[in-house]
């Protein structure tokens, strides 16, 4: 692999090991040329089903535009980066999962209000605002009003699941 400092191709591996519930491969790896050390990460390619829009066209799945939705909702958001990848991870689980080779947006969209709901109720507002298209205060308050009768993300990661939820 070239590194990413000094541009040399030649670059040794100095430790592997398993990273997000085992589903990649982190490597740290030193440059044979300048010595600056740097992590990759290996993962499978996953055949994603093509997303409909809501104008009927059909879009591949990009996995960079789900994160950065979902990066600008929780901007400034007291979420770790690991539990976004996670959150990430798991809405790629389910795509890969779906008996279809087809989903519309709004589902992609229901899923990532889902994931954000369990990490953070003031990004879940966010990305809802702009989701479902919030045209008035009203709007805003019927939102905040179902989310006030919902379990805290804190509730969430404190309470122990009885079941799988990947299923």
């Amino acid at each position: 692999m070239k590194c990413p400092f000094c541009g040399t191709p030649d670059t040794r591996v100095v430790d592997s090991r398993l990273a997000a519930e085992s589903t990649q491969v982190r490597r740290r790896r030193e440059c044979v040329s300048c010595e600056t050390r740097f992590t990759t990460y290996e993962a499978p390619l996953l055949n994603m089903p093509m997303v409909i829009k809501n104008d009927g066209s059909r879009d591949a799945f990009d996995e960079m535009r789900l994160r950065s939705g979902m990066m600008r909702a929780l901007e400034k958001r007291p979420v770790s980066a690991e539990q976004i990848e996670d959150a990430i991870n798991h809405i790629k689980r389910q795509l890969v999962g779906i008996d279809t080779r087809e989903i519309s947006s709004r589902e992609v969209g229901a899923m990532v209000m889902h994931e954000l709901q369990r990490l953070d109720q003031v990004a879940y507002i966010r990305f809802a605002s702009v989701y479902l298209s919030f045209e008035d205060i009203q709007a805003f308050e019927e939102a905040i009003q179902t989310l006030a009768a919902e379990p805290t993300p804190e509730m969430h990661r404190r309470q122990v699941p009885l079941i799988d939820e990947d299923d």
